[in-house]
């Protein structure tokens, strides 16, 4: 895949277009993508790369995701078809890492896969149960940082071994470490450690699925 950087320069070639000779600056991509400038630095510098957005700028170009982030062109992946999966991406759904979230309407679209990251799912058998979200807030930090796209496996919600789970309570859908205690009640722990831990029933706690991965690896 290619680095943040690289991405940017294709996306300021693409522009480049649109500018009438004018040079394509990084503030021209950040409001490209929707991003503040100040987000756009942040995450040029930690090599931050955010899905989400380009999701969107490819599919208003009608660019593929893989020709921006793999270089891939539109013949090889014609010839390569075989080698990509689609999988349920809900665009405007977005589980907090901070305050809480919820959906209002579900707008289900397709985000493509390559097969070297189908392994990091669990393999193809398991893909009939993943779907993509979105993640906001922070409290979930270094792990999962906002607009970072995840991936939740539904069938997978025995939280006896502990993991990081979407779930949903009354305060709403988040993403979040669960650790079930001796007592049978769940702890709600956060990776940013200036967020305390929260103890809830288990009747008091909707299991959504387990988070298998991101546009990365999970701890």
């Amino acid at each position: 895949m290619k680095n943040f950087l690289e991405i940017v320069d294709e996306i300021k070639n693409i522009l480049s277009t649109e500018f009438a000779g004018k040079k394509v600056l990084d503030k021209d991509v950040a409001d490209t993508l929707g991003i503040s400038q100040m987000n756009f630095a942040t995450m040029k510098k930690r090599n931050k790369i955010p899905f989400g957005e380009l999701l969107d700028f490819c599919a208003t170009k009608s660019i593929s995701i893989n020709w921006l982030l793999y270089g891939q062109s539109p013949e090889s992946l014609v010839e390569a078809t075989n080698k990509f999966f689609m999988i349920k991406y809900f665009s405007n759904v977005s589980a907090s890492a901070g305050g809480g979230a919820e959906l209002e309407e579900e707008e289900v679209q397709g985000v493509e896969i390559p097969h070297e990251f189908v392994t990091m799912l669990g393999g193809e058998r398991e893909l009939k149960y993943i779907e993509a979200i979105n993640v906001s807030g922070d409290s979930m930090e270094p792990t999962f940082s906002y607009n970072d796209i995840v991936f939740i496996n539904r069938n997978k919600t025995d939280l006896r071994r502990g993991g990081i789970f979407t779930i949903r309570t009354h305060g709403g859908l988040f993403i979040k470490r669960v650790q079930k205690r001796i007592d049978g009640k769940i702890d709600i722990i956060s990776d940013n450690q200036i967020y305390s831990t929260q103890t809830l029933d288990p009747n008091e706690i909707e299991v959504i699925g387990r988070v298998v991965s991101r546009f990365g690896s999970v701890d």
